[in-house]
Formats: structure tokens, sequence, C-alpha cells
């Protein structure tokens, strides 16, 4: 397995910081991705083709929404942070602790 991202030495971390390592990289490309899609169904000026890659970034959004869930189910404090700043209404800045 490739260390890429790693900034410890491998040996020194649980099977659980490695999977949590993994998940972020995950949701990371693909975000990337989502946006790299964007940018295609701005560029594209075939019409099927701007729905195909819509399409395909819609499926990258569904993919990072599945890692997201991932990660919250599984790091209690980012779960805590997610209630209280996520689907609130008012300033995204505000207070949103409980």
């Amino acid at each position: 397995m490739s260390n890429e991202g790693y900034h410890e030495p491998i040996d020194k971390l649980s099977a659980e910081t490695m999977d949590m390592h993994r998940a972020i990289t995950s949701l990371m490309e693909e975000l990337e991705a989502v946006d790299w899609y964007n940018q295609r169904v701005d560029a594209a000026t075939d019409p099927e083709l701007k729905k195909i890659l819509a399409h395909n970034r819609d499926e990258e959004k569904e993919h990072a929404a599945m890692v997201l869930e991932w990660i919250r189910r599984r790091d209690p404090k980012m779960d805590k942070e997610l209630r209280n700043a996520l689907f609130k209404e008012g300033p995204i800045t505000g207070d949103h602790h409980e």
C-alpha cells in the first residue's frame, strides 16, 4: 500500500486511523471530481454531452455524501459538528451550538 498522504510512519498508525485517512482522501477526490465535472459541463458545447457530464457529476455528489456519512458515524466529534451546522436556517457562521 502506498504511503501517499501519510505524515507519520504507517507502522505507528492504527487500522482505524488508516481507514479514516482512506475515507478523507476519498471524500477529497469525490469533491474534486464534482469540481472537474462542473467545469466540463460549463465548457461542453454539445447539449447531450452536457447532460451526461452533469449526470456523472451528480453521481460523484452521491459518493461524497456516502463517504461523509461513513466518517460521521465513526467520528463522534464530527457527528456533533455536522448535526450542529447542517440543515439549519440563519447565517452559516452563526452559533449553531445548542
